[in-house]
């Protein structure tokens, strides 16, 4: 599946260029023209990187990016602002509050898309599209799974859950985070459903004797440890 990127502009011309540009390229495109729609989209759907125009109407895009990187589900994504804005002033002020690239208007394509690919990468996601740990192999594109060459079948909850856990090596991550992050916050399941994919990708791992590496981190949720 091709990478998706959120386009937050309020200029309809600029927003339509942004999307059929990125779309041309093979990205999925997500579109929205204020912050408060952003934020309303994020609830069901987390990008793997956002665009992000600093003078939105109603809600700006130095607060947009405050509001992010205070959730514990978009704290990592990727964003770069867009911006008529080129004072050095302006610029420390946006990685102040965390963006992680940045790029004045008026911009060429070429030099954005240059910029979403390298930030893709340093985000852990590769420019080939396939995550390699412990000779796991995820194919985001068709999001088939090897393990040392040999395919295995996964549920698509599975799969969701082996792709966020090997992105975040040793991290850990509480229910409810893999709860908003697997499933998205406008869908209601309990807590004890996360243990269930748990135990089921286990038991897929198991054979490989890689079961061990998805660890129980005791009262608070689970992680990923490539050393196991």
């Amino acid at each position: 599946m091709a990478n998706k990127l959120l386009i937050i502009e309020d200029e309809p011309d600029l927003r339509e260029l942004l999307s059929f540009t990125l779309s041309r390229e093979g990205y999925d495109v997500m579109e929205a023209e204020t912050a408060e729609t952003a934020l309303q989209m994020l609830d069901s759907k987390l990008p793997d990187l956002a665009i992000v125009d600093w003078m939105l109407p109603g809600m700006d895009g130095i607060e947009l990016v405050k509001r992010l990187r205070r959730d514990d589900v978009t704290e990592d994504l990727p964003i770069i602002m867009l911006t008529a804005r080129g004072e050095e002033p302006d610029k420390l002020k946006s990685f102040d509050v965390g963006i992680d690239d940045y790029i004045t208007k008026p911009f060429s394509p070429r030099e954005l898309l240059a910029r979403i690919k390298a930030l893709l990468k340093r985000s852990g996601t590769p420019e080939n599209n396939v995550l390699e740990s412990n000779g796991i192999q995820l194919d985001l594109n068709s999001h088939r799974v090897t393990i040392n060459g040999q395919e295995i079948h996964t549920g698509p909850t599975e799969y969701r859950l082996l792709e966020l856990l090997v992105r975040n090596p040793d991290r850990v991550f509480n229910r409810n985070q893999l709860l908003d992050r697997v499933w998205g916050r406008g869908v209601y399941v309990e807590e004890r459903t996360v243990d269930v994919h748990i135990l089921r990708l286990r038991k897929l791992l198991k054979p490989f004797g890689l079961d061990r590496a998805v660890q129980t981190v005791r009262s608070v949720g689970y992680r990923f440890s490539p050393s196991e």
